[in-house]
């Protein structure tokens, strides 16, 4: 893009950007339309069934809302027929079509400077996430995680969001980059020879975040090639005015989230979950009873909608399920299966309607 169109662009993105985002900035889902129709979806279905309104996509700082934009992708990989939509969206993103947060990384100084200034205002770009540069040695480790509590399915999102970030460490770097390693939270998909072709290295599934591992030396003395310092300033204002009225997770979101994260590690605790929110346990068992539920019913909810999603993936057998939901023993989890559906896991599987 020459200069005076990128400057045309950003005017107008700075001069739209009058709304409050409570979600995801629209940015994100920048030619979801015709990538959708150039994979055979039926772009109109597909945002029926996710909610998503395809006037909000005209305005790269509207917002839609998170969970509705996770849904679309996992529903456009559904549809489609392509397991890998995220993976492949994602490859084709250019850093500019990511809207203010994509320009706040161009306009950075240095590479370093620009992973370090879009992971610290990606919370403004998109809400309910985690994303951070951990110090790994000689290597920075770049993590993104979806942090909601309702949202269950992320795997295309994930796919997507390290495809991005690849493309902007390539628009640097040059086209062969390659990171030493990548981290993905979910498990290991049938088409995973495709994410190594993608990203040119070794891929690793069921890790604790989504990651890309960049080695520090090739960050090192690498200026950003459209570095604008009064640039970038306004950049970063502009996307954290767009956040000026934003709300908290509700309580029932928060606990959720918690739940879901510690089930990596085993059987869900009150106390720790209590602890990581902020809050003693009294609290939250008397918060959660205001809304109507206690926090046995809340996990044993959530362990069922995950549950429900996990029996699709053909890929997981029931062992794998039962330790991603946090059981120590597969007949503690096909026992919950049974009193949740009237039938066993293995029975579920063999059914000619699943």
């Amino acid at each position: 893009m020459n200069i005076s169109a990128r400057q045309s662009a950003l005017t107008g993105m700075i001069s739209d950007a009058f709304d409050s985002n409570r979600g995801v900035l629209a940015a994100a889902a920048t030619g979801l339309s015709d990538f959708i129709s150039s994979n055979g979806g039926d772009v109109d279905r597909i945002f029926g069934v996710s909610g998503i309104n395809p006037e909000l996509l005209a305005n790269p700082t509207l917002s839609l809302d998170l969970v509705n934009y996770c849904r679309v992708m996992e529903e456009a990989a559904h549809y489609s027929g392509v397991d890998n939509f995220g993976l492949y969206y994602g490859r084709q993103f250019k850093p500019q079509s990511l809207g203010l947060i994509g320009y706040i990384g161009l306009s950075s100084p240095t590479l370093t400077d620009a992973l370090h200034n879009m992971a610290t205002d990606f919370q403004w770009h998109q809400h309910h996430t985690l994303t951070q540069m951990v110090d790994i040695g000689d290597c920075w480790r770049l993590d993104y995680q979806v942090r909601h509590g309702a949202i269950l399915c992320r795997r295309q999102d994930a796919e997507l969001t390290l495809g991005m970030f690849l493309n902007v460490i390539r628009y640097a770097l040059g086209k062969n980059w390659a990171p030493r390693a990548v981290h993905f939270e979910h498990p290991r998909p049938e088409q995973w020879h495709e994410h190594s072709k993608v990203f040119d290295a070794p891929v690793w599934f069921e890790q604790p975040y989504n990651s890309l591992i960049i080695p520090k030396a090739d960050l090192m003395r690498c200026s950003m090639p459209e570095s604008d310092t009064a640039l970038l300033m306004v950049l970063r204002q502009t996307i954290r005015q767009l956040n000026r009225t934003t709300d908290n997770q509700d309580l029932i979101d928060q606990t959720r989230t918690q739940v879901r994260l510690q089930m990596m590690h085993g059987e869900p605790n009150l106390d720790d979950v209590a602890a990581k929110m902020g809050l003693s346990t009294w609290s939250l068992q008397r918060n959660l009873k205001r809304e109507g539920i206690s926090f046995s019913t809340l996990v044993d909810k959530l362990r069922c909608e995950m549950a429900t999603r996990y029996m699709q993936q053909n890929q997981l057998s029931i062992s794998d399920m039962a330790l991603l939901l946090g059981y120590s023993e597969v007949s503690a989890f096909s026992r919950a299966f049974r009193r949740w559906f009237n039938i066993s896991p293995r029975q579920w599987r063999k059914s000619p309607f699943n």
